[in-house]
């Protein structure tokens, strides 16, 4: 019999994770707020419930991918008395594969703990195309134990696994520290193809020569080539979210005492962003602030709006 395990949240990154766990042989029972997301998993023999608790059986394992700390709050800890933590009981591991706080994960894990189950943070690398290809680079810490239990889980969704030590928040310290790589790098980009547009000069030939000499590497050769056409209309992480994470860098940071003086500029641009009406669109579009601050024309390829989870 296939080994059961439940799922919680299948927006652009769940989905195509939960559409490989079923591929890999496990029995799924999955839950999402806007249940119309579940009809591909159902189609392929996953089983929809009611409630996210309902995801969970005693010394289980469920796995997450939810958008934010209070959507992750919620299904942990839930009304007190009916959560995936109450659900799971002595011997069962939640794997939490969201980008969120180091503190909340924390606090969570405790809760967990209380009722002696155990939590793992496994916040993941990737856009959607990467989930659906079995690409994503997950960071975990948590327990050694739990950590063995979901071994064959975590090699259903992702290509490999960087082991970040006990001490659960750790691996989400390690997703927003390449996050806030990825953000900047975003600004970087935009900026320079910015100076390059008001000197004459061709945006998509000056990205593509960069892109494989000095930064020959999937996040400058990816989002390089989007800012350079002006194409934001794939959606692989919108800016919303981006802007949350941001913030939780910062927040993490000041309760470290570590200034951050770029994520400071950063969350300006996204939070201007998300005024201007482009919280749906990919996160790159924060290049089209840049745009705007040179006098350029922001004309492109730009959604109307984006999925949400």
């Amino acid at each position: 019999m296939a080994q059961e395990i439940g799922f919680i949240g299948t927006g652009a990154m769940g989905l195509p994770m939960a559409m490989n766990l079923l591929e890999a042989g496990f029995s799924l029972r999955v839950y999402n707020r806007t249940a119309s997301k579940l009809d591909p998993l159902i189609a392929r023999g996953a089983a929809a419930v009611a409630s996210p608790a309902d995801c969970a059986i005693p010394g289980g394992i469920v796995m997450s991918m939810v958008a934010d700390d209070r959507a992750l709050e919620e299904i942990v800890v839930g009304n007190g008395k009916d959560s995936i933590a109450d659900r799971l009981r002595p011997g069962g591991v939640h794997v939490s594969a969201s980008t969120v706080a180091p503190a909340t994960t924390e606090r969570l894990a405790a809760y967990h703990h209380a009722r002696g189950s155990d939590m793992l943070a496994a916040p993941v690398f990737g856009r959607p195309p990467q989930a659906r290809a079995r690409q994503l680079w997950i960071c975990l810490s948590g327990t050694p134990r739990a950590k063995e239990r979901v071994a064959t889980v975590l090699q259903a969704v992702g290509r490999g696994t960087f082991d970040f030590g006990e001490r659960t928040g750790a691996a989400n310290v390690a997703k927003l520290a390449g996050n806030f790589l990825l953000v900047s790098a975003i600004e970087a980009i935009a900026e320079a193809m910015a100076m390059v547009e008001k000197a004459g000069v061709d945006r998509e030939h000056t990205a593509g020569m960069l892109t494989q000499t000095l930064f020959a590497c999937p996040a400058y050769q990816n989002y390089g080539r989007a800012i350079a056409r002006k194409d934001h209309s794939e959606i692989g992480f919108r800016m919303a979210l981006g802007l949350k994470d941001v913030e939780l860098m910062l927040a993490t940071a000041g309760a470290l005492r570590a200034p951050m003086p770029l994520a400071s500029l950063l969350r300006d641009r996204l939070l201007a962003g998300l005024a201007k009406g482009r919280a749906d669109f990919d996160w790159s579009a924060l290049g089209l602030g840049v745009l705007e601050d040179a006098g350029l024309p922001i004309s492109g390829r730009n959604p109307a709006d984006g999925e949400r989870n």
